[in-house]
């Protein structure tokens, strides 16, 4: 029965759906929240690791004194064979770690986009049961590099790499599939600031009025979740 680690990077990003999909499986859970005291766990301690985002950048080292500890930890982790989902913040970090460029993207995406299978991806296993494309929840502005060995499996016109399988076990996502109601009202309430009009970030109206997009998109996360069981 796995036990799921997760790594909490802001109070308002938290796991969603797949803190919900652990417990209603029985899973053992337990966090690192980094805008509080914390202790990373030894990695004998976890056999899932989760990756949550934030607002910050993987190169703010100097103003977040935990992101060097962070990055060995996840480093670690991946050394140790663990299961390991990276999620926006998360899925920059792990892509750093795997030795990839992060760096900004042309554009920022924040809302409701669909995002697409490469061909890639459409014939990776962890892909199955899954649509060829998909609505998903969005909130980024840096992009990076495939890391090497990675397969990429999604993207959007604007952002080319929006997920990847590393191994079999390693899952970068750079959208929101865990989003709940909650995530998405804590996310503008302390992000609002970000919602400068442009081609690829939509209002807050917007967002909040296709919150009916999230229980498809809770459904995809169970699915890959299953897939990396």
């Amino acid at each position: 029965m796995p036990r799921i680690h997760f790594l909490q990077h802001v109070h308002f990003e938290s796991p969603g759906y797949i803190e919900q999909w652990a417990k209603e499986k029985h899973y053992t859970v337990s966090f690192t929240r980094f805008y509080e005291s914390f202790e990373l766990p030894d990695p004998e301690e976890f056999d899932w690791l989760v990756v949550m985002g934030g607002p910050m950048s993987v190169h703010d080292d100097e103003q977040y004194g935990w992101l060097k500890a962070e990055k060995s930890f996840i480093r670690a982790a991946i050394e140790a064979n663990k299961t390991v989902i990276g999620i926006c913040l998360g899925c920059q970090l792990v892509a750093q770690v795997l030795g990839s460029r992060v760096f900004p993207n042309v554009k920022k995406e924040i809302g409701w986009f669909p995002v697409s299978c490469t061909e890639s991806g459409s014939k990776s296993d962890i892909m199955k049961g899954l649509p060829h494309e998909l609505m998903a929840f969005h909130w980024h502005g840096d992009t990076f590099e495939l890391p090497k060995n990675a397969v990429h499996l999604m993207q959007t016109p604007i952002c080319k790499i929006q997920a990847f399988l590393y191994k079999d076990n390693v899952l970068g996502l750079q959208f929101h599939l865990e989003a709940q109601k909650k995530n998405l009202d804590q996310m503008i309430l302390n992000c609002k600031n970000e919602l400068v009009p442009d081609d690829y970030v939509q209002t807050e109206q917007a967002i909040l009025g296709h919150a009916d997009y999230i229980k498809d998109c809770n459904e995809y996360f169970k699915i890959l979740l299953h897939n990396l069981e």
